[in-house]
């Protein structure tokens, strides 16, 4: 099968079909981060509420689900603080843990970001405090997991790590269960540049660290996401027993999983049967050493590589500079691969990536086994290129 994209004719591969798990993956805890879909009559042009597809949005976490995938829900890739509003996340938040409980307990398949978004005027410690505790009373009364989100209101009126370590103290004793804290670097949102108190990494992973040594029995884990395999590898090595800690490195996540992260990736919203494949492989290697099967051990590590592999390019597109466009990349294969019916996203955002990227994307998803219909694909991307005068 044949399409003209920009740039000259492509010729797709033979198709893939990825099994579906019969459950989860038992090597990793493992969260794809997913996001909504907008409905295509609603009124979703820049600056407006939110008006979103539930049904489609609650099909795709089934999906995830179906992979044997956790979810995490109301994240950046669910366009916080880029268009999704606090009466939408809320409704999503609340949508997405009751569907959750068809799949088992909610608190373990879906977690939400709990943030400070609603209070874009909170101008103190206080009021950003009782900001981050609204969110996570509401994200607690669903019943979902909490992962108390980077504010970009504490990052610009915190003056230190102690202000940090003050309001973060407060949050965790209001937690009814242990949390996921989330950093999230300046390339996802400039806003967020500084966070725990200082532009300087070391000094800021010191400071992150002291967090969650003083209150580790209240952290399950930490996602982070600054694209530094090394600073990721080493902030590992220095958790608390116990502590995971969630890759959100969406250009280095296969060799992160591989030597010992979790994960929790925007990424994953749009390989999913891929990541999926890849962790059973992973699965299958760390029982085979767990049984002193070296050769067992090295040919399901290669077929991990394999799978993943070509995912990276893919993923390296979607999150290329800048990096909060990612989010229209995801979409887009969301909706090449039919899982909603319009190339349509809140805020208008489906703007924000051009058509020749959008173009690779479609190659480096079919190249990775991951355009699951391609006879559908290839008429939405010949649609897409028609309506762009191509």
């Amino acid at each position: 099968m044949r399409i003209d994209l920009p740039g000259g004719a492509y010729e797709l591969r033979e198709p893939v079909t990825w099994p579906r798990p019969d459950g989860p993956a038992v090597s990793r805890v493992v969260y794809a981060a997913a996001h909504v879909v907008a409905d295509p009559l609603g009124d979703n042009t820049p600056g407006s509420p939110a008006a979103v597809d539930w049904d489609a949005t609650l099909r795709f976490r089934r999906h995830l689900w179906s992979h044997g995938l956790r979810v995490a829900d109301a994240m950046d890739t669910a366009q916080r603080n880029m268009g999704l509003d606090w009466a939408a996340t809320r409704e999503l938040i609340r949508r997405s843990a009751d569907e959750a409980r068809a799949f088992g307990d909610p608190a373990e398949l879906v977690a939400c970001g709990a943030g400070t978004d609603h209070a874009p005027g909170a101008d103190d410690l206080k009021a950003i405090t009782a900001a981050y505790t609204e969110q996570i009373e509401t994200v607690q009364a669903a019943g979902a997991g909490v992962i108390v989100m980077a504010s970009r209101q504490l990052a610009r009126v915190a003056a230190g790590p102690e202000d940090y370590h003050q309001v973060y103290g407060e949050l965790l004793g209001l937690a009814d269960r242990p949390v996921v804290l989330h950093w999230l670097g300046e390339m996802f949102d400039p806003q967020l540049a500084g966070y725990w108190g200082s532009r300087d990494v070391a000094a800021a992973t010191e400071a992150f660290l002291e967090l969650i040594h003083a209150h580790a029995p209240k952290v399950d884990g930490v996602k982070v996401s600054l694209l530094d395999e090394e600073h990721e590898i080493g902030l590992r090595a220095a958790l608390p027993e116990g502590v995971r800690l969630y890759t959100g490195d969406d250009f280095n996540y296969p060799s992160l999983i591989r030597s010992g992260s979790h994960a929790l990736l925007g990424i994953f919203d749009a390989i999913a049967p891929a990541a999926a494949a890849a962790l059973r492989a992973l699965d299958a290697a760390e029982a085979a050493e767990a049984a002193s099967d070296d050769a067992g051990r090295d040919r399901m590590l290669a077929r991990y590589d394999e799978i993943l592999a070509p995912t990276v390019a893919l993923s390296r597109k979607i999150f290329e500079t800048p990096t909060y466009n990612y989010k229209t990349g995801i979409v887009f294969l969301a909706w090449l691969n039919g899982h909603q019916d319009a190339f349509a996203m809140v805020n208008g955002a489906q703007s924000a990536r051009s058509l020749v990227h959008l173009s690779e994307v479609f190659r480096l998803a079919d190249r990775a086994g991951l355009l699951a219909d391609q006879e559908l694909a290839v008429r939405r991307m010949q649609a897409l290129l028609a309506v762009n005068g191509l």
